[in-house]
């Protein structure tokens, strides 16, 4: 549930912290105090759009915090840990935070970590369900007539899998599309790609030939100072009859051999000298044998030069190294490859294609089954509602139109609509066809109490919902508001004297002038409080001994 909202610098709030509670809250204000407020900020924090506009006039920026204990929302946990954003796994609570700057840029925050707008609406939606006063008016349209039903009956992972499949589905169809649009481009690329290729096949390029050939070069190409150096090293370590390095090796293990008495130092010296004389013999060896070898060429030379220049000139051709045209080549045989197997892809890409099809149907049906089922028990416990609500004739009937089997959507085999009768014996008629604004409000306010009871998420806002509902009808609202508090926490901005008395919880929002700007604060009212407020929205400003009275006992029996 929420537990806290802290909010600075919004619209007409200097600095703002809320804290709530479990069951029912009531906001309630005079009007333009800034209700509406409080949710605006709350949206923020689960992704809503913002703009500059909502920076409070002169600062710097609008920062939004909204605390909630996800303890029981096992979904959420699941979702923060799949997305590594669970900082704490002893901690029950997910802090979400948005920061809007004055040039209408934007930031959002999960447990400290930052995220997209998407991931807040993700996350966000799991959390808290607000439903406007202005969602009547969405009422009229089928998608929204869809949505309340699959909320009410349709198990989430079975419409969600649905949904999943048939995104599978299109973008299948789309690569489909694509790859049977190519033919004619393709042609052209074939060409290209088999002439490139068979120009450097022609060159019959080893992997590893150009690394051998600069080596090869650089040797040839300093062949008299090669055969010069080897030879003066022979001369000094064993050609030169009179001084040598072998000589001087020779000379210095007899010296020390002979003398008459040798300790473990003058020993290992010996030995060090005498595994140093085995290894310039074995060099000496090696020198010849290489000098023997060696020998300048020319020829060799040139041809190395004319292949290096061949290579050096096709790798610019495609724009590498020398040493990446083996990778050039691999790349070219993949893209034809590519092209020439076209025609198996698009085969595998239709059969995938109508298996995709084939399992989407599946799984639409028992969509299907279970919206077939539920519609009927929607109408049902609607048309109760409606009863409560002063509508004793109006009867709800949730239509379902099979779509067209060539013509499949994402919501499904069929489309929903709400049909309704608002005096016996009167057909059924679409809402735009046939409710007033006020009958239209009762009708989206019995729908939104009825699936409100089968939601999972642990939170409720409803901003106004009861506007246009008086007397009798709005204690009925209060008491429904109440009853569904005893499973999820309500947030419930109102107008009604006999809603705000069903309270468990009552935030009082007003302003107040401060260095010639208008603030608006909130604040939890006490017992008392409540009273006196509720005789308020009776009777005005001017309390009566009788509003007083009446509101004691509205907010007694609460």
């Amino acid at each position: 549930m929420l537990q806290q909202l802290s909010i600075q610098n919004y619209a007409t709030v200097d600095k703002l912290e809320i804290e709530f509670k479990a069951g029912m809250s009531v906001i309630t204000g005079e009007t333009g105090a800034g209700k509406s407020i409080m949710l605006g900020a709350l949206g923020l924090t689960l992704g809503d759009r913002a703009d500059k506009g909502i920076v409070r006039s002169g600062a710097r920026k609008t920062d939004i915090c909204a605390e909630f204990d996800i303890a029981n929302i096992k979904a959420a946990q699941q979702w923060l840990d799949d997305n590594d954003l669970e900082t704490d796994p002893d901690s029950t609570s997910c802090l979400l935070r948005r920061i809007v700057n004055s040039d209408g840029r934007s930031k959002g925050y999960i447990n400290g970590s930052p995220v997209t707008m998407a991931s807040l609406k993700a996350l966000g939606e799991m959390l808290l369900d607000i439903h406007s006063q202005h969602e009547h008016q969405s009422l009229l349209h089928r998608g929204t007539h869809q949505r309340l039903l699959d909320d009410f009956c349709v198990a989430p992972k079975v419409l969600a899998q649905m949904q999943d499949i048939w995104k599978q589905w299109q973008k299948n169809a789309q690569q489909i599309n694509q790859l049977s649009n190519r033919s004619q481009e393709d042609s052209a690329q074939t060409q290209l790609l088999s002439y490139q290729l068979n120009e450097l096949n022609e060159l019959n390029i080893a992997s590893d030939e150009v690394p051998k050939l600069e080596a090869e070069f650089k040797s040839l190409n300093h062949a008299d100072e090669t055969v010069a150096s080897v030879q003066t090293a022979l001369t000094l370590c064993g050609d030169d009859e009179e001084q040598n390095a072998k000589t001087a090796m020779h000379q210095a293990l007899t010296a020390l051999r002979d003398l008459p008495e040798k300790n473990d130092r003058v020993n290992n010296i010996i030995g060090l000298l005498e595994n140093a004389s085995i290894q310039l013999d074995e060099a000496v060896s090696d020198l010849r044998a290489f000098a023997d070898e060696f020998e300048a060429n020319p020829e060799r030379l040139d041809q190395v030069n004319t292949r290096l220049g061949v290579l050096h000139a096709i790798a610019r051709k495609h724009k590498v190294k020398p040493d990446g045209l083996t990778e050039v080549i691999a790349d070219l045989r993949q893209q034809l490859d590519l092209i020439e197997n076209s025609d198996a892809e698009l085969e595998k890409l239709e059969a995938a294609g109508a298996q995709l099809r084939q399992d989407y149907i599946k799984v639409a049906k028992d969509v299907s089954k279970q919206r077939k089922k539920g519609s009927g028990k929607l109408a049902t416990q609607v048309n109760e509602q409606l009863k409560q609500l002063g509508m004793p004739h109006a009867s709800l009937e949730v239509q379902l139109l099979e779509s067209d089997k060539d013509k499949l959507a994402l919501g499904g085999l069929e489309t929903i609509e709400f049909l309704v009768s608002t005096n016996p014996g009167q057909p059924a008629k679409p809402l735009i066809k046939i409710a007033s604004g006020g009958e239209l409000s009762r009708i989206s306010l019995a729908i939104q109490v009825i699936t409100a009871q089968t939601s999972h998420v642990p939170s409720l806002v409803f901003d106004e919902v009861d506007v246009g509902i008086g007397g009798g009808v709005a204690k009925v609202v209060g008491q429904l508001l109440r009853q569904l508090a005893e499973r999820t926490q309500i947030l419930c901005v109102t107008h009604q004297a006999p809603v705000a008395g069903q309270g468990h919880n009552h935030f009082f929002v007003s302003k107040f002038t401060k260095a010639g700007s208008t603030l608006t604060q909130i604040a939890e009212l006490s017992d008392s409080e409540k009273v006196r407020e509720v005789a308020r929205m009776l009777g005005g400003e001017e309390l009566s001994d009788e509003s007083l009275a009446h509101a004691e006992k509205m907010v007694a029996t609460s």
